[in-house]
């Protein structure tokens, strides 16, 4: 399908076969992305800039029993070796907070959501490839790099997920969600698992594992963009609908809509009790993925090839997880299923402080369970969410949404960071993270989904 294709009307296409197209074309952007948010976002870079911080602070690399203790000055304030990775994620998520929404606002206002897709995607990705080309201790170019990917993943995430209203009706969310996020954990266990080829045989190919690293890198940049082509030639545009355009052009607007935006959430109370409760039991969850490589390494004293294997069975195992919980919402709805995936959570954070440390069994079993939940509580949470926002301001509202979402979790890191220079241990660190998901819980339970779609305009599917 070319791109210069004209508009489509508003909502889904009313040809079955062309709107199912429409649906796959829509699925290859979680294929691509979800390279770089396993190779990248959730393995490797933790460790890698982890270790090239130990390097800059102590002149060798620690290890989990003699741990680097010599802090690293950014921008005059002292910051742990082993914390800086998980405060460039909350920095990073911070700035995301403003500017996410702004995106959300300028998507609602143009007819080219497909082209904000694609640029977001390939200037992440070029951030991404870019990582594999610091020097030795420089840590400074991969903090600015992963914050200019983790904001471009989240800006594209935006887009992506308000075209999901533009492409299906509200009793076919659930379905399209999962399937999308399922086909993301094929994609990113696809690439991780050449990937962890390479860290195995590196030797074979006469290359360091620093190096291997590197080239994996660049190979989740490379895949995030040359994937992305598929919704780019995929899915078509449509013109905005049901916005005011307020004076002062397009980004002016935005800006002012934004502010409108948020007083205008009070309106919509089971909108925002949602929010909140994403926000919680969101905010562990990516924590958890974020800092498993991190605990597997410094605290569980694992090799890099062992922490791979270990997220390269949560990608297999929660692309099942994404589509047997698609089908249970359909049975129950997708609040209770939530529920249910968020008790499991939390006993995945009690598990991971008692998990014995130079094991990998153990470590194994909390990978399967976390596989599981994984996928369909992120699904989801963004197909219910989809439902409570009112027609017209999808990415408005979503940009709120993501300023939460995937590797953008800030309260979470914060608190992983700090439990972890106050203790000297992740295992506190990683208990600490059972209070996000206990918060999220019983505010998500206090939802009247119901009532939330109806006050946003929306139809209320056949089951919730």
């Amino acid at each position: 399908m070319s791109p210069r294709r004209g508009l489509a009307p508003p909502g889904p296409l009313a040809d079955r076969r062309e709107r199912r197209r429409e649906w796959r074309s829509w699925y290859f952007y979680d294929w691509a992305n979800s390279a770089f948010v396993t190779t990248v976002g959730t393995v490797l870079l933790g460790p890698y800039l982890t270790a090239v911080a130990e390097r800059a602070a102590c002149g060798a690399v620690a290890t989990a029993t003699e741990p680097c203790t010599q802090t690293l000055s950014v921008l005059g304030i002292p910051v742990a070796a082993g914390s800086l990775s998980s405060y460039t994620v909350t920095f990073g998520t911070l700035l995301s907070a403003f500017l996410l929404p702004v995106v959300g606002a300028i998507a609602d206002r143009t007819s080219n959501k497909r082209r904000m897709l694609a640029v977001f995607a390939w200037v992440g990705s070029a951030a991404a490839a870019l990582l594999a080309f610091s020097a030795d201790d420089a840590w400074q170019p991969l903090v600015v790099l992963m914050i200019i990917a983790g904001i471009c993943l989240g800006a594209s995430a935006v887009v992506y997920d308000s075209i999901l209203n533009d492409i299906s009706a509200e009793d076919d969310r659930d379905h399209v969600s999962s399937r999308g996020w399922a086909l993301g954990y094929l994609g990113g266990g696809l690439l991780l698992a050449l990937n962890l080829g390479l860290l195995q045989f590196a030797e074979t190919f006469g290359l360091s594992t620093e190096q291997a690293v590197q080239i994996s890198f660049v190979s989740a940049g490379v895949w995030w963009a040359a994937w992305t082509l598929v919704p780019f030639f995929g899915l078509r545009d449509r013109p905005p609908e049901n916005v005011a355009l307020a004076e002062g052009g397009l980004l002016r607007s935005s800006f002012s809509q934004l502010v409108v935006t948020l007083k205008d959430l009070r309106n919509y109370p089971q909108t925002l009790l949602f929010l909140v409760a994403y926000l919680f039991y969101n905010d562990g969850i990516q924590t958890v993925i974020a800092s498993a490589a991190v605990f597997g390494s410094r605290e569980l004293d694992l090799p890099e090839a062992s922490l791979v294997l270990a997220i390269l069975v949560v990608q297999l195992v929660a692309f099942v997880g994404a589509l047997v919980l698609g089908r249970v919402a359909g049975r129950i709805g997708a609040r209770r299923t939530i529920l249910g995936a968020i008790v499991v959570w939390g006993l995945v954070s009690l598990a991971g402080f008692v998990v014995p440390a130079g094991q990998l069994g153990p470590f194994l079993l909390l990978a399967v369970a976390i596989g599981f939940v994984l996928g369909g509580s992120q699904a989801l949470s963004r197909s219910l969410y989809s439902t409570l926002v009112p027609r017209g301001r999808e990415a408005e509202y979503f940009g709120l949404y993501q300023a939460a979402e995937r590797g953008t979790s800030w309260f979470g890191t914060l608190t992983f960071g700090v439990v972890f220079q106050l203790t000297g241990s992740y295992r506190y660190s990683i208990v600490a993270l059972l209070v996000f998901f206990v918060v999220g819980f019983v505010l998500l339970r206090r939802v009247d989904v119901a009532r939330g779609i109806r006050d946003a305009g929306n139809v209320v599917p056949s089951v919730v």
